[in-house]
Order: C-alpha cells, then sequence, then structure tokens
C-alpha cells in the first residue's frame, strides 16, 4: 500500500510542479500574490466585524464547541422532513426513529470505547501531496467543466432548459473540484497552523477557493454540489480557527438563501412556478415530495428490505440503472428519471427497517471516530476529511449517498481511520 501510495504522489507531485513552472500558472499566483497583499493590508479592512461581533453567539458552549458535530445530521434530517406539507406514515415514523437511535448510538457513544487520548501514532500526510492531490483534482474538474458546457452548447445557468442534456460522466469529473478544493484548504490550514502565513492570509486563500468553486459550480445549474462548497469551507475554517462563529452563521443563511434562490429563479425558468409564487415554495414541494418518496420506498422495503444491496451496488459505473434511477423504476417503473430517495431510502430497500438501524450506526460511527480525531489531533488533514464527509452526509440528507465518487471518500476515510484505529491498540 505504502509502495503504491509513493508512486502515486510523486507523479502528482511532478505533475503539479511542472504546471506551477508554466508561464501561464506563474503569471496566475504573481497575480493572486499581488491581489492578497492588498487584501491583508487594505484600508477597508478595519472596518470589517471583529471576531467577537457577535457576542451571545461566543457565549453559547454548544454552538461553540458543537455546531458540526455529527448529531448535526439528526437534527437538519428532522428540519427537513418538517418542511414537507404532508406528514410520513406511522411506518414511516418507526423507521426513522429506528435509523435515529442507531446514528446517535453509533456517533456519540460508540467512540467512547475506541478513540482513547493516545492518539500520536496518527497517519501523518506530507503537506506538499495534499497540496498536489487538490491541485490535479481542481485541473482535471476545470478541464471537464468546459467539456461539458461545450457538450451541450452552453451555459446551464443561463439555459436551464440545457442542464438536463448535461452527460453525467462528462459532470461527475467537474465536482472533484469539491474534494480538490478541501485538499488544497487543508494544505493552507497547514501553512497557517506551522505560522508560513497569517490568519488573514489563510482567509484570503479560503475565500478566493470558495470563489472558484462557485464560478464553476454555479454555472453548471447545481444547487448541492454550491452547498457542498460552501459547507466545507465554513466546516475547516471554522475548526482550523480561520472562521469566526458568527461567520458559520452568515454563511448557513447565504447557502440556504442560495438553495432557495437558485430552486426559485431555475423553476420560473422552467415555468413550473409563477412570480407570484413564494419563493420558499420550491424548497417545500421538494421536501414534500422527497418525504412521499420515502414513504413508498418504507413501504415497498418493510422490515428487512427487497433489494438486499442492489441499490447500493447499482452506485458502480457501468451498471444498468444508477441508483437514483432505481428509485424512480421502484416507485413508477420510469427508468429514464431520477428520484433523490433521501439519506435513509437505500437503506431501507436494500434491507428494511434493519438496515436502516445498522446502517446509520456505521455511517454515525464513521463520523463519530472522524469528530474525535479530529478534535483530538488538531491536524491539518483530518480536519479537512471531517470536513468532506460530514458535507456528504448533510447533502445525502435529501440525495442519499449513492454517488460512487462520494462513496469512495468514505472508503478512504474509513480506510484511514481504521489504520489509526489500529495502531492506537498496539
Amino acid at each position: 500500500m505504502s509502495v503504491i501510495y509513493s508512486t502515486l504522489t510523486s507523479l502528482i507531485n511532478k505533475i503539479s510542479d511542472e504546471f506551477h513552472k508554466s508561464f501561464l500558472f506563474t503569471l496566475i499566483f504573481t497575480i493572486l500574490e499581488f491581489i492578497e497583499n492588498q487584501w491583508v493590508n487594505s484600508y477597508f479592512k478595519r472596518f470589517y466585524p471583529s471576531e467577537n461581533f457577535v457576542k451571545f453567539l461566543n457565549k453559547n458552549i454548544i454552538l461553540k464547541e458543537h455546531i458540526f458535530n455529527p448529531l448535526i445530521v439528526l437534527f437538519l434530517f428532522a428540519l427537513f422532513l418538517l418542511l414537507s406539507i404532508n406528514k410520513p406514515s406511522t411506518s414511516l415514523f418507526i423507521t426513522l426513529i429506528i435509523g435515529f437511535i442507531g446514528f446517535f448510538i453509533g456517533s456519540a457513544i460508540l467512540p467512547k470505547f475506541f478513540v482513547n487520548n493516545n492518539l500520536k501514532n496518527i497517519v501523518k500526510f506530507e503537506r506538499k501531496d495534499i497540496y498536489s492531490m487538490g491541485f490535479c483534482l481542481t485541473l482535471v474538474s476545470i478541464v471537464f467543466f468546459f467539456i461539458s458546457i461545450a457538450s451541450v452548447g452552453g451555459i446551464p445557468l443561463l439555459k436551464p432548459s440545457i442542464r438536463y442534456l448535461l452527460k453525467p460522466m462528462l459532470t461527475m469529473p467537474v465536482f472533484l473540484i469539491i474534494p480538490g478544493t478541501c485538499l488544497i484548504g487543508s494544505a493552507y490550514l497547514k501553512d497557517f497552523q506551522d505560522k508560513k502565513i497569517t490568519r488573514s492570509q489563510a482567509r484570503f486563500r479560503f475565500l478566493f477557493l470558495l470563489i472558484i468553486d462557485c464560478a464553476f459550480l454555479l454555472l453548471l445549474g447545481y444547487r448541492t454540489p454550491l452547498l457542498a462548497a460552501f459547507l466545507i469551507i465554513i466546516i475547516m475554517g471554522f475548526y482550523g480557527n480561520i472562521v469566526s462563529l458568527w461567520e458559520v452563521v452568515v454563511g448557513a443563511l447565504i447557502g440556504i438563501g442560495a438553495i432557495i434562490g437558485i430552486g426559485y429563479f431555475r423553476s420560473l425558468g422552467e415555468m413550473t412556478i409563477t412570480s407570484s409564487t413564494s419563493p420558499l415554495y420550491s424548497l417545500q414541494s421538494r421536501a414534500d415530495f422527497t418525504l412521499h418518496v420515502l414513504n413508498l420506498l418504507d413501504f415497498i422495503g418493510g422490515n428487512f428490505g427487497l433489494t438486499h444491496g442492489h441499490m447500493l451496488a447499482s452506485s458502480i459505473p457501468g451498471s444498468d440503472l444508477g441508483p437514483r434511477m432505481m428509485v424512480g423504476k421502484l416507485i413508477s417503473w420510469r427508468t429514464e428519471v431520477t428520484v433523490t430517495p433521501t439519506l435513509i431510502g437505500q437503506m431501507v430497500v436494500d434491507f428494511g427497517k434493519v438496515g436502516v438501524f445498522f446502517e446509520m450506526l456505521i455511517l454515525g460511527y464513521i463520523l463519530g471516530i472522524g469528530f474525535k480525531i479530529m478534535q483530538k489531533t488538531k491536524n491539518y488533514f483530518y480536519i479537512g476529511i471531517y470536513s468532506l464527509i460530514l458535507t456528504y452526509t448533510i447533502l445525502g440528507i435529501e440525495t442519499g449517498i449513492l454517488d460512487i465518487q462520494v462513496l469512495l471518500y468514505f472508503a478512504v476515510a474509513i480506510l484511514i481511520y481504521l489504520t489509526i484505529l489500529a495502531k492506537c491498540r498496539n
């Protein structure tokens, strides 16, 4: 394994170095360095609110220390369900309670028995390797962005109808900008921890990464990846002492506003609502539809499931139907549409109520272990990887954790966490 990692990082570092030496990237980074210096030394920066801008937030221990505790997943899941106009069925309500209990045990109780205070033997990664991996992922993403818009002959944000012409095989690599941002941000966080850059410089670089993400993801017209970019930057910045608590709250409000705004204007463009309709309606109707789908999936799955792992396996490229297309087939026999099944949709269809308990237990355990390791080590890489998997779990509340690249992120996190636990036992 170490030989494969060394070979891969050696190749990636070489690619990154060659690009950084090129005239184009030398020019880009020179310009960015100039802008950064202007930002850091700006006269107007003194007018920006201080870290204690909203004092009462800092006095709240729960917000200050546990705002991104894994249990936030349960809180947001419940909030999403409350947005729905209709109520869950009795059977689904029981399924949800079972899932919530499993997640709580996995995230809040089990990690206490597996993560001790001796975490000196954690797997350590070189800052250069992490940066180079993030840089290469971002390059791949940008290349596929231009290929994607060229393939449909326009920009989906400006022409909402052509968004449905985008090919998943071309758009999936575009979303690699999100883990790319996570890894580059982790490298900048390491520089800040080592006092190689100031807090102001780190904040500027985080903001720039977010702007780059928004510039590409927003033009494709996708809300979920855009929210992922916001979440990762906010979570990493918060635990890296780069973003203040009040900025987290404001960032959350901006993220919610972006979801509502993009959904509203896209619905207007597709003529599914009128200008007199409340902007919240698109969000409420989406939550209502998703809950209706979950009710049907819960009825189909029963106590022990129907597909027994086939839905999760359909995430693998080359499958006849993707997992969300399989949901469409199960509930309406329409394979040409994709339907979001929520976080527990796949679990209940594959393995029923029993599967919901154990899969939510495992998911909670992964996040709980990651949270404990991050808290105890304060390591830049573990802040980044926890931010990544927590972000996609939060987004999975509606969409489910069903994309192959997201499953790979979790697989990498599990491998690293299990390696740490094994080393700590020795």
